[in-house]
Order: C-alpha cells, then structure tokens, then sequence
C-alpha cells in the first residue's frame, strides 16, 4: 500500500527537476543570440570625410552720407530762463532748416549748467543744444549748414554709408563669395585624391566695417567770420569704407 505513492512522488519529483534545467539553459541560448557591434564600426569606417572652408569677397566703397552737428549756446541769469532761452533758439534752427529738400533735420544733445565764481556761488547759467543735419546730398548740407551759421556753430562732422548702398554691394559680393567658396572647395577634394564634393551645411556672414567716429573741429573752423557768425567752409570729403560678405560652409568630400 505504501511503496506506490513514494513512487510517484519520486516521479514527480524528477519531472520537476527536468523542467528546472530547461528553465536554466534558456537564457544562456538567448543571450547567445545577441547581434554583436563590429557592423556599426565598420560603418563609421567607411563614412566619407567633411571639410570646413571658408570664402570671402570685400571692396572699398565711398561712404555717401555727411551728418552735421550745430551748436547754439545760451547764457541767462537762472536755470529756467536759460533752458526756455536755449529750447526757443534750437526750436527756431529747426524750422528755418526743416523745409531744406534732401536734408533730413532733428535736435541732438541738450545740456543746462550753472556758472560759478570764485568764491562758489552760482552767477549765471548757460545751456548748450545741438541741432543735426543728415544728408545724401553734401552740397545741399553744407549750404544749409552755412545758412543757420549766423545762430550755431559746426560742433561735429561724421560720413557713413547708408542701408541701402551697403545691402546693394553686399547682393554684387555675394556671388563673387559664393564662387570663390565653390572653386576652393572643388580644389581642396581635388588635393585630396576627391573627385568632388557636396555640400553639408553653409553660412552667411558680412561687415562694414568700423562705425564712423565724429570728426572734431578746431578752434580755426569754428571761429567767428566777419559778420559774427561762425564759418562753417570747412570740406566734406568722405572716406572709403569696407563691406565684405563671408561663406563658411562644411562639405563632404566625394
């Protein structure tokens, strides 16, 4: 009666012990069946080399627009007379040169300060203001400019090259740039044992050159004429200014 149960619990017993090792062996298998690495090294082996170039074109363009400052100065015995004196005489320069075809008018620096004496105490006020000229036209600034001679004096001159002759030169450089880019790319494969290339990415860059510092006047410029007024016959030559554009780009050699 007793031996057939302790047979079959011996049978159970193995079949347990079968389906255990199975269990074992089955991640070893899979892990086996892992794909290995070596195939994506060999793949970036064999990936074509870039380049990064770079290609620039710039001239000398003569900057075409003159700006002019004018002073006036005012002297009075208070702070308020002296800022509502000074704001009349800058008020009246600008209508007398607003209707100037071709010249563009505006106020510039405004200052008021007090005058002391010897022992400290504030004597009189003086304010100083500025009026601005700005103008393609060098002619038409400078006779504008000797018209309001009899109220201001030329503080400062400046030149610069307007928006618009800068954006024009820029499109003319842009296609020289953008042929020296081609033609240095296609000799760097060439050196390279390449036959060619293509391009991967490009960017665009440009200058003008340095912002334009006022030319400050001599006491000779800006002295008094015969009439009391103050000269304003000094010359408007403008400068040359650089405008270049850049291409740099990265392209893959072929």
């Amino acid at each position: 009666m007793f031996k057939h149960p302790v047979f079959s619990l011996t049978k159970l017993g193995a079949a347990c012990a079968a389906v255990a090792a199975i269990a074992a062996v089955q991640p070893v298998h899979a892990q086996a069946q892992t794909p290995a690495a070596p195939a994506a090294t060999e793949s970036a082996a064999n990936r074509s080399p870039e380049m990064t170039l770079q290609a620039t074109a710039s001239s000398e363009v003569k900057q075409d627009t003159v700006r002019i400052s004018l002073s006036a100065e005012v002297e009075a015995p208070d702070q308020p007379a002296a800022g509502k004196k000074l704001t009349a005489a800058l008020d009246d320069v600008v209508k007398r040169a607003r209707d100037t075809k071709g010249v563009e008018v505006r106020t510039g620096g405004y200052n008021v300060w007090p005058n002391t004496n010897s022992k400290g105490k504030i004597g009189t006020w003086r304010g100083q203001g500025e009026v601005v000229l700005e103008s393609k036209d060098f002619e038409a600034a400078a006779a504008l400019a000797s018209k309001l001679s009899d109220k201001t004096a030329i503080s400062n001159i400046s030149f610069s090259l307007s928006r618009e002759a800068r954006e024009a030169e820029e499109r003319k450089l842009l296609k020289e740039a953008a042929q020296a880019f081609k033609d240095r790319a296609l000799a760097a494969a060439n050196a390279f044992g390449f036959s060619g290339y293509r391009l991967s990415k490009l960017e665009l860059g440009g200058s003008g050159g340095p912002v334009p510092m006022p030319r400050m006047l001599g006491a000779a410029a800006m002295a008094k004429d015969a009439s009391g007024g103050y000269s304003p016959d000094v010359p408007l030559e403008a400068g040359d200014v650089t405008v270049s554009i850049a291409v740099n780009g990265t392209i893959v050699l072929q």
